[in-house]
């Protein structure tokens, strides 16, 4: 008998992955689909979907706890400021832990093929599959691949009585993990649409609470503990989610552009991370030349391009995490933030790295530091604009033509 064709499922419970699984069948000619779900800190909801629907499907049902390696991943791109056009990471840095995740989950069950229930219009797609044509299994994209649209999911879904409720996803899609919570389409689509208060559930109304202040602590650019207490990744992550998400601190409305061209417009909600890059942003403010700043915002940006599309293992990720890593040896000590009227800013920092001295800096010394006096910055002063000064000084050609005509008296007439 031939061998069983198996396919290993990213698995949601939602309307797209639900009909994925009958045409995985009877258009793919697969004998067995299963689903795999990945933990990267999704509400609980979203797993009992998720098991209740593989159980009336029939179909076997892994679930993976990532939460652990996704946290750190997190915390990673920290180091690196890592934010695309304002936003900070979220969804880009889950799907890579995910499909890594499925991946070893097919290996070990002999699956002959990996599939998702992605558009073809989305970044998803491409992040997914950075990752799984890597491996030697065939990779399978049903609702890319045949055209499907939400309608026809819905009334296809009807007809074979599918466990779902009319693509009951709600009005939004929404993508939550430890890091970022995403909600879009509906009315959201429109870029002139104000959104309602009700899109958001981590941040609530801006001003509702007194102001607080935050001490967090980094340890060679990694953040280790929220006043004064050590934290594990996840529950150092979590627990700034709910302290800054009750100020409305991380929320972000904008017009993204996405790996395939297409502007969309997205909301964000990321209080945690808003929080930890406000902080680590301030530190290294304190213990990083002027030169080290100005170029790691070239290397920031570049990572975190690569990472939103997906591309974490990138040989030049490599070489970028080699640069962020040799400057953070001296991003240690503690920032002082300000959670207010949904904004976050930092109010204080300490680092025994620091590159400032406050007598140099002081307005009461005279001398700046060692030898140096203030009198010394004279000749600095005086070459300081030199050559600027002497261009403007140079009157151009056109110019003494102009001047020439303009003081030539006009011939009388005859």
């Amino acid at each position: 008998m031939p061998a069983t064709k198996k396919v290993a499922l990213a698995f949601s419970g939602g309307l797209d992955t639900t009909v994925c699984v009958p045409l995985l069948k009877e258009k793919y000619g697969f004998d067995e689909v299963i689903g795999v779900t990945v933990d990267v800190g999704q509400p609980e909801a979203e797993f009992a979907e998720a098991r209740e629907t593989a159980n009336a499907l029939g179909v076997e049902h892994f679930v993976v706890d990532a939460r652990e390696e996704f946290a750190e991943l997190c915390l990673e791109s920290v180091t690196a400021n890592a934010i695309y056009q304002g936003y900070p990471l979220g969804t880009a840095l889950a799907r890579p832990v995910i499909a890594e995740a499925i991946l070893d989950v097919a290996l070990e069950e002999d699956c002959n093929a990996l599939a998702h229930g992605c558009t073809g219009k989305g970044n998803d797609q491409l992040r997914f599959e950075a990752v799984w044509r890597d491996s030697p299994l065939d990779v399978i994209a049903p609702v890319r691949e045949l055209g499907l649209t939400r309608e026809w999911e819905n009334e296809y879904a009807a007809e074979q009585g599918l466990p779902v409720e009319g693509g009951s996803e709600g009005r939004y899609s929404i993508d939550s993990n430890l890091w970022s919570r995403s909600i879009e389409g509906s009315e959201l689509e429109d870029p002139s649409t104000i959104p309602e208060d009700d899109i958001y559930e981590w941040t609530d109304n801006p001003g509702g609470v007194e102001s607080e202040l935050v001490e967090i602590t980094f340890e060679n650019g990694t953040p280790a503990a929220v006043d004064g207490e050590a934290l594990g990744p996840v529950e150092l992550i979590e627990g700034l989610n709910a302290l800054a998400g009750a100020h409305g601190v991380g929320r972000t409305d904008m017009m993204e552009d996405r790996m395939l061209g297409l502007k969309v417009r997205e909301n964000y909600e990321h209080p945690a991370a808003t929080v930890l890059l406000t902080a680590h942003e301030a530190l290294e403010g304190l213990v990083l030349t002027r030169e080290q700043r100005e170029f790691k915002q070239q290397v920031d940006q570049q990572w975190a391009w690569k990472a939103y599309q997906g591309l974490i293992d990138a040989p030049l990720m490599k070489a970028l995490e080699g640069f962020v890593d040799a400057t953070q040896e001296r991003v240690t000590g503690t920032v002082t933030v300000k959670l207010e009227g949904g904004h976050c800013r930092a109010v204080a920092r300490e680092s025994e790295f620091a590159v400032y001295s406050e007598s140099a800096a002081s307005f009461d010394e005279g001398t700046v530091t060692g030898s140096i006096t203030q009198e010394d910055a004279t000749g600095v002063a005086k070459y300081h604009g030199f050559q600027s000064r002497l261009a403007n000084s140079k009157v151009s050609p056109d110019a003494d033509d102009a001047e020439t005509e303009s003081t030539e008296t006009p011939e009388k007439p005859h």
